[in-house]
């Protein structure tokens, strides 16, 4: 009986140094941050010998399809010599501003430009496909005060605002220069960062287009007649009362919380859905103001959003950070140029990953391409040391 029970003891202590070492290996599994490696082989070649331009905006659906608004306009002549009177040779004409692709890189269709019934705008920026299937387009160029709703198949549907109507930042009517919106499902409200003139987060019914409310800075109303400080320079000493130029991003996290992107400068202000402030945090403060480091965002896909994708494009940076806390978990490139593993104007991020973890990217100026940041799986972080996010 004495051995029985020394027997049963020990299989019991080994089942449970057996279950402890599992929940130990899974605890390592499902520990460390997510890693990301370069994809440039993603996307397919167009057809009809397309090219493209900066890419202001792209944006991931449900079914994993990423969708680009580029612009035509920046094509250049050696790029577009197909298009010229007379031709200059066979290769090549600029594609229409906004294109599909599947979840393989394969493209699908293109639309866009300017047609009856619409105002196409001047220079296209944002683009946003919602979970209905609804592709939002807006501009910052000059006169851009309005935003342009479609079917996945290019079917136009609403514009918000008029093209030269707008009286500024309390205008409920118009915007000027939206960056990006995004598309709340839970109050089927559309939420703008505007902008490239304005100074605000505005917020329209994502059917009928009537507008709801609008904010400026730490939610009190936004003041255009505050002076900015000139670019570039180091900004220094208390965070600036007004937003800057330009309100470039935004996203809505599935627990309410609205995140926008004060490019200029160099922060991150958090909010509650009817504008209320909850608190900001400094991204790369040390940067110069002249472009500034909070280009774009990205939530992550788990049911919980723990990660915030932040997209710097004058530190050349994508950065993770713990959403909860706002702090800074791990940082990806930091290289410039042109090439693979290189980023040059990191510019627009989609405002989600794909099904997979995948990220998606668009760059203007000189960079003018769009390609994906395949997702690696949980790991250490990486390039640590390299930014930092700080609070006021």
């Amino acid at each position: 009986m004495r051995h029985l029970l020394s027997a049963v003891c020990i299989l019991a202590l080994a089942i449970g140094l057996g279950s402890l070492a599992l929940e130990r290996s899974a605890a390592q599994t499902n520990s460390g941050v997510p890693t990301f490696d370069w994809d440039p082989l993603f996307y397919q070649d167009l057809p009809n010998r397309w090219t493209t331009g900066q890419v202001g905006g792209i944006s991931v659906d449900d079914r994993d399809h990423t969708w680009i608004a580029h612009r035509p306009a920046s094509v250049s002549p050696g790029e577009r010599s197909a298009a010229l009177t007379p031709p200059a040779a066979r290769c090549c004409t600029p594609a229409p501003p906004i294109i599909e692709f599947d979840q393989n890189g394969r493209f699908v269709r293109a639309f866009g430009g300017p047609a009856f019934g619409y105002e196409w705008p001047t220079t296209e920026h944002g683009v946003y496909a919602d979970a209905k299937g609804n592709i939002w387009v807006a501009g910052n160029g000059k006169g851009d005060n309005h935003i342009l709703k479609f079917t996945n198949t290019g079917t136009f549907l609403l514009q918000i605002g008029r093209r030269n109507q707008s009286k500024g930042s309390g205008d409920t009517a118009n915007v000027y220069g939206a960056a990006s919106m995004v598309v709340f499902p839970k109050t089927n409200e559309l939420f703008v960062a505007d902008g490239y003139t304005n100074r605000r987060v505005i917020v329209f019914d994502a059917d009928t287009g009537a507008y709801k409310r609008h904010w400026g800075a730490y939610g009190k109303p936004p003041d255009d007649t505050y002076t900015i400080p000139s670019r570039p320079q180091l900004i220094v000493g208390p965070p600036q009362p007004s937003f800057a130029n330009p309100v470039h991003s935004v996203v809505v996290s599935n627990d309410g919380l609205v995140y926008v992107g004060d490019r200029s400068n160099n922060r991150i202000q958090l909010f509650r859905l009817d504008g209320s402030f909850v608190r900001e945090v400094f991204v790369n403060r040390d940067t110069l103001q002249n472009e500034g480091t909070v280009h774009n965002f990205a939530l992550s896909r788990d049911p919980q959003q723990r990660y915030l994708f932040v997209a710097d494009g004058s530190n050349k940076v994508l950065m993770t950070l713990d959403r909860a806390s706002l702090t800074l978990l791990s940082s990806f490139g930091g290289q410039g140029g042109h090439n693979a593993r290189q980023f040059f104007h990191l510019h627009s991020l989609a405002s989600q990953p794909d099904s997979k973890g995948n990220l998606y990217i668009g760059e203007v100026n000189e960079g003018q391409r769009y390609y994906r940041l395949r997702y690696t799986g949980l790991g250490t972080p990486q390039n640590p040391g390299y930014a930092a996010v700080t609070t006021p």
